[in-house]
């Protein structure tokens, strides 16, 4: 296994800063904005894109965090899929424009199950979505509305997302997957 850095702390940062111009400019009605965190890593990078919307334009966005595993549809059948449901929303989302915000999209179905949850939670004006990192490889035709950076990758690579919230340490990494561990992790995924 090999690992390349491709985002430092300095990288996010801007990146971030880039991405929160573009939600601003797309959202007028910026006080009927709810940014929605996917946890684990959705949740701080949300947290950061309000933070910046409250430096660059003086306005504090609420911001909520969504527990998917109760809705995601790749969970093996033999794990019990989990009864605590860590959703975190701070106020009613009808007729709100709610920005979903992850670290990395891949095959969309995460966002498809983000949806599905936000929608079980009240009638949003809008859905946008906002990654960090864009891998390709769609399963499901989902395209997200703000993308930190695009990164082509293969199914043998892994895109991992350190934040210093949840690992101590802000990096975007590319890993090179042995042919015998990417094998493993899709027949695990079967299962």
């Amino acid at each position: 296994m090999s690992k390349k850095v491709i985002m430092t702390p300095e990288d996010i940062r801007r990146t971030l800063a880039r991405m929160t111009h573009e939600i601003i400019e797309r959202n007028k009605a910026i006080e009927d904005l709810i940014l929605v965190g996917m946890r684990t890593r959705g949740a701080p990078l949300a947290k950061r894109l309000a933070d910046n919307i409250e430096d660059f334009h003086q306005f504090k966005i609420e911001v909520g965090a969504l527990d998917i595993s109760p809705y995601r549809d790749d969970l093996s059948s033999q794990n019990p899929r989990p009864l605590l449901n860590r959703t975190q929303i701070p106020s009613d989302i009808n007729g709100k424009s709610i920005v979903l915000v992850d670290d990395v999209l891949y095959t969309g179905r995460s966002t498809r199950a983000a949806m599905d949850a936000i929608i079980d939670l009240g009638r949003p004006q809008s859905i946008q979505l906002a990654v960090l990192i864009d891998r390709g490889h769609r399963e499901l035709p989902i395209r997200a509305d703000y993308v930190g950076k695009n990164i082509p990758s293969s199914r043998y690579e892994e895109i991992q997302v350190k934040l210093i919230e949840t690992d101590g340490i802000d990096e975007v990494a590319i890993i090179e997957l042995s042919l015998e561990t990417a094998t493993t992790q899709k027949i695990e995924k079967l299962l």
